[in-house]
């Protein structure tokens, strides 16, 4: 019985790492997200993908990591992922609002140059 669940489990990851790959797939060809900010997702699903195609990875890698209970693991790989996401998110942001900042001083600049004409 406990076999059955995990390959219930095992076809539902499957699926949904399958399904977010399309996902970000369709968003790129729709011009909806910039491929740049789609390399992480798609690598974030590509890994979910293979731990979900090849269950030992994930028991190897949580052996080695030192966690007893391989799904924790998967939750580790998660919030790493998520949190190499938002730490290139964040340095996008900030580059965006230096450019920001920067292009308001030169309006400003080229206003006042109008201004005083």
């Amino acid at each position: 019985m406990e076999n059955v669940q995990v390959f219930r489990i095992q076809i539902l990851a499957i699926v949904g790492s399958g399904l977010l790959i399309i996902f970000i797939l369709e968003l790129i060809r729709r011009k909806r997200l910039k491929e740049e900010f789609s390399l992480l997702w798609l690598g974030m699903g590509i890994v979910f993908l293979v731990i979900s195609l090849f269950r030992k990875l994930l028991d190897k890698f949580s052996y080695l990591v030192g966690i007893g209970y391989p799904p924790a693991a998967l939750f580790l790989i998660l919030i790493m992922g998520l949190m190499v996401i938002l730490i290139h998110f964040s340095v996008a942001i900030s580059e965006l609002k230096e450019a920001n900042k920067r292009l308001t001083q030169e309006l400003g600049l080229l206003k006042k140059e109008i201004e005083d004409k």
